[in-house]
């Protein structure tokens, strides 16, 4: 478990905004804060254009019926070459729960989700990684999803990675024996939406982001 998920773990009576704080901030305790992107991009950086995030009931053999979040996007390379595309999706829940998309998703569940998008470009997250060729004529589409932990959510944040090769080496403190790391953060997308409340009955729904922001984590 990661020094991270640890002050996570410890925090989850926090609102989302404070467990955001911790998950960066944690991050960033010698200098006491989190760093932050520069304003103008120095590396290259993907256009990504994200859905909103959606709501699926699957039924799950042997299993029941289990409800999912999953978000389509879309990506294109405006760089200035080609590059090998490995992104990767953390949720944080306001339960303090993180979560990386596609753990605990089966892909009998994927193919199902896959098939409701009712879209013949969208790739699944393993069959959208490899080289992403410059320009919007070879822009890719994808899906994430993410088992739903709880029937009740109030705000969620979705941390998009692999969209930008701007990085910064920080210097923090292990919470376990006080020893300094090195740590390497990456820019990486940030996206808060506003929880459905209960989630009882919202399949087929979708719940837009309310803020879009670039972090350093």
């Amino acid at each position: 478990m990661s020094m991270v998920q640890q002050s996570l773990i410890s925090s989850r009576r926090l609102s989302l905004a404070a467990l955001v704080a911790v998950l960066l901030g944690a991050l960033g305790l010698a200098a006491g804060l989190a760093p932050e992107p520069d304003p103008i991009p120095r590396r290259w950086q993907l256009a990504i254009e994200p859905g909103p995030l959606r709501v699926a009931s699957v039924e799950v053999a042997g299993v029941g019926t289990r409800a999912y979040y999953f978000m389509t996007y879309k990506v294109t390379n405006t760089s200035d070459t080609d590059l090998l595309f490995t992104p990767t999706f953390d949720m944080l829940t306001d339960d303090g729960d993180l979560l990386r998309s596609g753990r605990d998703v089966s892909l009998d569940v994927t193919k199902e989700i896959v098939a409701r998008v009712n879209n013949p470009f969208v790739q699944d997250q393993i069959s959208i990684v490899g080289s992403l060729l410059q320009g919007e004529a070879n822009a890719k589409e994808g899906v994430v999803i993410w088992p739903i932990t709880s029937t009740k959510s109030s705000e969620l944040a979705v941390f998009a990675g692999g969209f930008s090769g701007e990085t910064r080496p920080v210097e923090t403190v292990n919470p376990a024996d006080r020893s300094k790391l090195k740590v390497l953060l990456r820019k990486t997308l940030m996206l808060r939406f506003q929880g459905p409340g209960e989630l009882r009955d919202m399949d087929g729904r979708t719940i837009p982001a309310i803020e879009r922001t670039w972090v350093m984590r």
